[in-house]
């Protein structure tokens, strides 16, 4: 398998399959690869400067540390809406949030994110971290037409994803044959971030690059302006 600079791997692992793998890690997904990811996706919750009163959807909660974040920062007038395809990590937020005593402002839905079940113009941002790259090509474009119909016009958009941009080197071309041969073990591939939502009609505010590991790792905040009637 050899993927050229241009490309974007694809996701051939079926969706049932990736659900059932973090179903069976979720009570350890905090010690296998969690605590490395943590960090990236603070800074993409920081940069996306929630206020007070925000509605925020989370798409992709894993064991809910953001979701923690980000309903401090919403405040007791915000509200935080998080879906996820696992009921494994569905079981471990939900008891986070259950020990800060935050369930009057979060609401947890398990479920697929390519239909999302929300009325359009509804949130004010919406949050995804090492989310975005689990979809196959075919399906980020349709994800992000969901989030631009269920954010307000002018709403915000921040996603933290391993990045392809100017990514050459060895280790990526490593990490990306691993992810070829061992989907279930290796599912998140690099994308071309900032390209995909400029293309999906956001309008890119701000592009962060950070190392991992010699990987790379890519924040991108943007608005949506998507046209009203």
């Amino acid at each position: 398998m050899s993927v050229r600079h241009g490309q974007i791997s694809r996701v051939r692992r079926p969706r049932q399959d990736a659900k059932s793998m973090y179903d069976r890690y979720s009570r350890f997904y905090d010690w296998i690869g969690g605590q490395f990811e943590r960090k990236y996706a603070l800074a993409g919750v920081q940069a996306l400067e929630v206020k007070p009163g925000e509605h925020v959807l989370e798409i992709g909660y894993g064991t809910g540390h953001m979701l923690v974040v980000l309903a401090n920062l919403v405040g007791s007038s915000g509200k935080i809406w998080g879906i996820d395809i696992s009921e494994g990590m569905y079981n471990i937020a939900l008891r986070r949030i259950q020990r800060k005593g935050l369930e009057p402002r979060v609401r947890l839905l398990c479920d697929d994110a390519l239909n999302l079940p929300f009325d359009s113009d509804f949130f004010d941002v919406v949050f995804m971290s090492f989310t975005l790259e689990l979809f196959d090509t075919p399906e980020i474009p349709l994800l992000l037409t969901q989030c631009r119909r269920i954010l307000h016009k002018d709403g915000r958009i921040g996603v933290v994803a391993l990045s392809k941009k100017n990514q050459v080197g060895r280790i990526n071309r490593i990490y990306e044959w691993l992810h070829h041969y061992f989907p279930k073990w290796i599912d998140c591939r690099p994308i071309f971030l900032s390209q995909i939502l400029s293309n999906a009609g956001f309008q890119v505010k701000r592009e962060l690059l950070f190392p991992m590991f010699g990987l790379q790792v890519e924040l991108v905040i943007a608005r949506n302006h998507r046209k009203t009637r």
